[in-house]
């Protein structure tokens, strides 16, 4: 072998555990998931995903009782598999017994795994915390929260995890730090307002008091799923997509959720929907944490109005644009939407406004309207909900259209293939 071959082979080493190291800074990465309940996981059905096939842990709390010291002997790191936590007694409940069945965690710290070791033939070990609260809106899940009977522990629990987490990977000889935040929420905030806000100073709080702790330099990912289940126009569904394009770098939107499978209320997710969910966190985690690149969900970017003709343009995540055929149509039951596919358009006087067709051009939909809307329409996507929810391919929710992309993403404890659907929106057409 020549020195210029040697040379050669010493820098593609280099380079290799340079980019390994910068995708995995710690031996083992945190992750922590907040929410409601769709955050803990489904009721009343067995769990799936009750094999770890990796390395990936969760913190066993065995039967200790609130409030648990960090240095309890009796926590200890075991593999992680469903339920992740202790199962909730009933409602309310909170960590340490707020677990009601499949989470998103074990699926989605599969997906991480499978992809790295694919990608690089390294192991990627993920610790995962659940530390939602069933029904609670964001007053108890933020720093400080007041205690009301069982709630408001969700982010003191965070950091119980956290400490207790950080004194056994010392104990075994490992790094630890926290990588993401996953959100899992929006329901109880619905009609919330300042949600976005208060979401963000979510993110900033966790940021602090985390790097306290780990001592990490490095920023946390927060991944936002958007809820489509309560309240039309919901601020608190704009306000999970928005915060992305508001704030980009550190916080993203993972998408909608209309697209998984949903138990009879409309609202909660079935347990494969609950794994379908985490295994879309994970590739979202996997582009942006592993390998940072600005993965971005399908949502408007720019839109224009000519008359009757209302042109909205998208970032696409994997090119071409395409409805889905295997929903069920969307507004049917509104005569002005019902070729709509999902899109609404409404005057400013509040109004619907009758949808002639619409169509796909490259990166864009083009609306036509029987009539011109006028100036500031309000046109919204998956934002006004059905009298009776979608029952095609699956057990849906209230809210859905039928906008996505041509993601040949597969899960890989589903098996499912999962395109990236458009977020739920609104934005005036000028």
């Amino acid at each position: 072998m020549n020195c210029r071959m040697l040379t050669a082979l010493v820098v593609i080493g280099m380079l290799m555990k340079t980019s390994i190291s910068q995708a995995a800074p710690w031996d083992w990465s945190g992750i922590i998931g907040t929410g409601q309940s769709l955050s803990v996981g489904e009721k009343g059905r067995p769990v799936l995903s009750t094999n770890q096939p990796y390395n990936n842990l969760k913190l066993s709390t065995d039967d200790l009782p609130w409030p648990i010291d960090s240095d309890n002997v009796d926590l200890k790191l075991i593999p992680l598999t469903e339920p992740i936590g202790r199962l909730s007694p009933g409602y309310p409940s909170s960590w340490p017994e707020n677990i009601a069945g499949e989470t998103p965690h074990t699926a989605m710290a599969d997906e991480i795994t499978a992809l790295v070791r694919a990608s690089t033939g390294h192991d990627y070990v993920t610790v995962h915390s659940a530390v939602g609260e069933n029904g609670q809106g964001m007053i108890y899940l933020k720093k400080g929260a007041t205690h009301v009977g069982l709630n408001g522990r969700s982010y003191e629990a965070a950091m119980i995890e956290t400490k207790a987490i950080v004194r056994l990977a010392k104990a075994a000889g490992k790094t630890y730090g926290v990588s993401a935040i996953t959100v899992t929420h929006g329901e109880t905030d619905a009609g919330n307002t300042n949600y976005e806000a208060e979401l963000f100073k979510l993110w900033t709080d966790y940021n602090l008091d985390i790097a306290a702790i780990t001592g990490q330099s490095r920023k946390i990912q927060m991944i936002v799923s958007q809820q489509n289940s309560c309240a039309d126009h919901s601020p608190s569904t704009q306000a999970q997509w928005k915060i992305g394009v508001d704030h980009p770098g550190y916080l993203v939107c993972s998408g909608p959720k209309y697209q998984y499978p949903y138990a009879d209320d409309g609202i909660h997710l079935l347990a494969n929907g609950y794994r379908q969910l985490g295994e879309k966190y994970a590739q979202i985690y996997f582009e942006r944490v592993v390998q940072g690149k600005d993965w971005q969900p399908l949502y408007p970017i720019h839109i224009k109005r000519k008359g009757t003709v209302i042109t909205i343009r998208f970032h696409v995540p994997v090119s071409p644009l395409v409805w889905d055929t295997t929903f069920e149509t969307p507004h049917q039951s509104v005569a002005e939407w019902k070729v709509g596919k999902g899109f609404e358009v409404t005057s400013a006087s509040d109004q619907k406004v009758a949808i002639q067709s619409v169509e796909i051009s490259g990166s864009s939909v083009v609306i036509t309207c029987a009539t011109d809307p006028g100036p500031n329409a309000l046109v919204s996507y998956a934002m006004v909900g059905e009298k009776q929810k979608m029952n095609a391919p699956c057990p849906g929710t209230f809210r859905w259209g039928l906008l996505r992309d041509s993601d040949p993403f597969i899960g890989a404890d589903t098996k499912l293939p999962q395109p990236n659907y458009c977020v739920a929106f609104e934005i005036k057409a000028p």
